[in-house]
């Protein structure tokens, strides 16, 4: 990622996140690359903030994600758990911020309302068919996860769960060691 954020593309990992039938599924996958070598293969991406009415997942740098987490927490309690201004202030401070406009991870948030995906170029997207991946299996997974939802009746964390298998077995900075968390 380049440091002025124009193309948010992260190696080393993928998150994906489907909204279904009132349920809301987000997951990622284990590894941790540096450089071209994978270095630890059970790493945990999703997080619970809002005492667990916000689940993110993140790609990019670990130790950046966890400092924008803690952010983000702080903009959620702020606002009252709102993720759609929650998400804003947290863009807005994100690329203005002398020390955070260097970070370098994009985090996919959700809530039983909201599905949004967060940059550091103060982009706030939000997908208007409940499906947003990151990372550099992202574009593999939402695929598989729009051809699951196109062809299948099945629920939002399966769909996440198989839409990231298949992302494993094409990148090889995606393992099978997944994790999937819910909301509604």
């Amino acid at each position: 990622m380049s440091s002025n954020h124009a193309n948010p593309v992260i190696r080393s990992t993928t998150i994906l996140t489907v909204r279904r039938e009132g349920k809301v599924a987000i997951g990622g996958d284990g590894q941790v690359s540096l450089g071209d070598a994978a270095i630890k293969h059970d790493a945990r991406k999703i997080r619970p903030l809002a005492d667990g009415a916000v689940l993110c997942g993140f790609a990019g740098s670990a130790a950046d994600a966890f400092a924008l987490l803690d952010r983000f927490e702080g903009k959620l309690e702020q606002h009252k758990t709102n993720l759609r201004r929650a998400a804003i202030e947290l863009a807005k401070e994100w690329r203005t911020d002398r020390v955070l406009r260097r970070l370098e991870s994009v985090i996919l948030a959700v809530s039983k309302d909201a599905t949004l995906m967060i940059s550091g170029s103060g982009d706030v997207i939000e997908p208007t068919d409940g499906v947003a991946g990151s990372g550099s299996g992202g574009n593999y997974a939402v695929a598989a996860a729009r051809a699951l939802i196109a062809h299948t009746d099945l629920p939002a964390d399966k769909i996440v769960e198989s839409a990231l298998a298949i992302a494993a077995d094409i990148c090889v900075y995606t393992n099978q060691e997944i994790v999937v968390e819910t909301l509604g």
